[in-house]
């Protein structure tokens, strides 16, 4: 079975910084196996629907914008930057869609910012620490992060790149969770200063799987990255659509 993956265009304000990310996700998912489904962020949202009911997956990207703090039942804080309305409400439609039908999801950077707001989490508005958090997207080894053992994300992991169940990552974000989401639990943390670096559904049955760097910019060389994407289109491979019984029970 060809395996799709959903993923959102990164933002609907600027298509440079578009052209620019896109390129990385789109080839680790093809890399992996599956087949990426770019979703315009101006379609009609019967389009949308359309395009969901084709996917066995969800990845949500990166992006330059924030999400509103009104989400997270915040005010904004002058350190928060602009936000992109329209890449927020595709986002919820994708998200609404894989937890109703259990879809694997990967959130990626802000991707795993808005899974953790929609799950009703909140976020550090701009974050202050030693820790340089955004370094830039050619920093590909920023910092170290330790990882929770027992989680899914610790078990996936090849063991030759974890030392004493810590990895090295890239990081481009001034933004972080602070609290966690709805039956979200902490997989990985920054070794330093205690930023959560990684989150997942704290089920068996269900791929949600969220990541504050980018595993994308280091597929090639990282054999860490590849196995995040291997990871999760593997699950999108054995995804059964869900009957109606189980949607309206879960």
């Amino acid at each position: 079975m060809c395996v799709h993956i959903a993923i959102p265009e990164p933002t609907s304000l600027d298509p440079d910084y578009n052209q620019r990310s896109i390129g990385a996700y789109i080839s680790s998912i093809k890399s992996a196996g599956a087949t990426p489904i770019l979703l315009p962020l101006h379609e009609r949202q019967d389009r949308v629907a359309r395009v969901l009911a084709s996917v066995q997956g969800v990845l949500l990207p990166g992006c330059k914008y924030d999400i509103d703090p009104e989400r997270y039942g915040e005010e904004r804080k002058p350190d928060c930057g602009p936000t992109d309305p329209a890449r927020a409400a595709v986002d919820e439609l994708l998200l609404q869609d894989a937890f109703n039908l259990r879809k694997p999801i990967l959130g990626i950077c802000a991707g795993l910012q808005m899974l953790n707001v929609w799950l009703n989490g909140t976020l550090i508005q701009h974050i202050e620490s030693p820790v340089n958090h955004r370094p830039g997207a050619q920093v590909l080894e920023a910092h170290q992060v330790n990882l929770v053992a027992g989680t899914r994300l610790a078990g996936l992991l090849p063991l030759k790149e974890i030392s004493g169940q810590r990895l090295m990552v890239n990081s481009s974000h001034h933004q972080a969770i602070k609290q966690t989401g709805d039956n979200l639990r902490v997989a990985a943390h920054s070794t330093e200063d205690g930023i959560i670096e990684a989150v997942e559904l704290n089920s068996t049955e269900h791929f949600v799987l969220g990541v504050q760097w980018h595993p994308e910019r280091t597929y090639a060389h990282s054999a860490s990255s590849r196995a995040i994407f291997a990871a999760f289109v593997q699950a999108a491979s054995c995804w059964e659509p869900r009957s109606i019984e189980e949607s309206v029970s879960a």
